[in-house]
């Protein structure tokens, strides 16, 4: 599989969307879906490094399957809104090699 720019997975989940009459939810349905979904994550870590195990007759999701959903609805939300995550992830790096520089202890990295 190839590598895809965000801004190609951007575009990718707006054709998809735009498919449809209903277009994208609300901003408040949205967040709500990202709410779900991110406690459908929550619930696969659990499974997985928690000390509750699944019950025989639950769903086999995985991981990588709910972070690809939390992903997918991010796209949608930003999408809706005119947001380019290129630019939101871009702002977000400065702000932390700038505003949280000497936060954390760096590790010694040799030449």
């Amino acid at each position: 599989m190839t590598e895809k720019s965000l801004a190609e997975m951007q575009r990718e989940v707006d054709r998809y969307i735009s498919q449809f009459k209903e277009g994208y939810f609300s901003p408040l349905s949205m967040l709500a879906r990202m709410s779900e979904e991110v406690g459908e994550l929550a619930r696969e870590v659990n499974h997985h490094y928690g000390e509750k195990p699944k019950k025989a007759d639950e769903a086999d999701n995985s991981i990588e399957m709910e972070l690809g959903d939390i992903m997918f609805i991010v796209m949608c939300f930003a999408n809706s809104l005119g947001i380019d995550l290129t630019d939101a992830h871009d702002g977000v790096m400065n702000k932390f090699n700038t505003r949280d520089a000497n936060r954390w202890t760096r590790k010694n990295v040799e030449p």
